[in-house]
């Protein structure tokens, strides 16, 4: 039945990855894909979605993908099908984080326990690594590297966009005006017919 599948698929997710929504990412969109539950396309879609909108980014994937998945039942498998997938990526968390209060101050000054989180920050960040890769592979090159891309005015735009957040992740600007200096460039790009 499709609703334990939901539960079961993101139980799974929520219990093997470390480091928030984007960590998760790699595993939702493999999972979601792989299963034929949406395309490709419409995981990229979703995580532009996701960011304007509010809560953390795998409860709204999880929710998302419930939501299609349980609407095959009408409105009422539709909600059902969300709280089951949000169900299943939020309570692996939640059991963790409770059993981890209860023993935290019998093994905080563990070497093999500080040990652990040092290991898992690289995981981390390889994660949201591979995340990046794949968003920007799908998004920027959807059929495959070829050279022709250094032909198109996108390219070139993403590449300057890329380098403006590279330096303003490095000066003490507010987080406003960044924001704004990048809803006018897409706004601008957008309107110039470059994405």
């Amino acid at each position: 039945m499709i609703f334990l599948e939901l539960f079961w698929t993101f139980f799974k997710i929520g219990a093997f990855t470390f480091g928030g929504g984007y960590a998760m990412l790699p595993l939702i969109q493999a999972e979601v894909t792989g299963r034929n539950w949406i395309s490709e396309e419409s995981v990229v879609n979703f995580v532009a979605v996701s960011e304007s909108t509010p809560g953390p980014f795998a409860i709204n994937m999880a929710t998302y993908v419930g939501s299609e998945m349980g609407g095959a039942f009408g409105v009422a498998g539709s909600i059902f099908g969300s709280f089951c997938a949000t169900l299943g990526v939020v309570l692996p968390s939640f059991v963790i984080i409770l059993i981890v209060a209860k023993c935290f101050q019998r093994f905080k000054n563990s070497r093999v326990i500080r040990g652990c989180m040092s290991g898992l920050k690289p995981a981390v960040i390889g994660l949201i690594a591979a995340a990046v890769i794949s968003i920007g592979a799908t998004v920027f090159i959807p059929n495959g590297f070829a050279w022709e891309i250094f032909r198109q005015v996108r390219t070139y735009l993403f590449l300057g966009i890329s380098a403006l957040a590279l330096v303003l992740a490095f000066k003490k600007l507010h987080p406003i005006i960044i924001i704004c200096i990048c809803a006018v460039l897409g706004i601008a790009a957008g309107y110039l017919g470059f994405l």
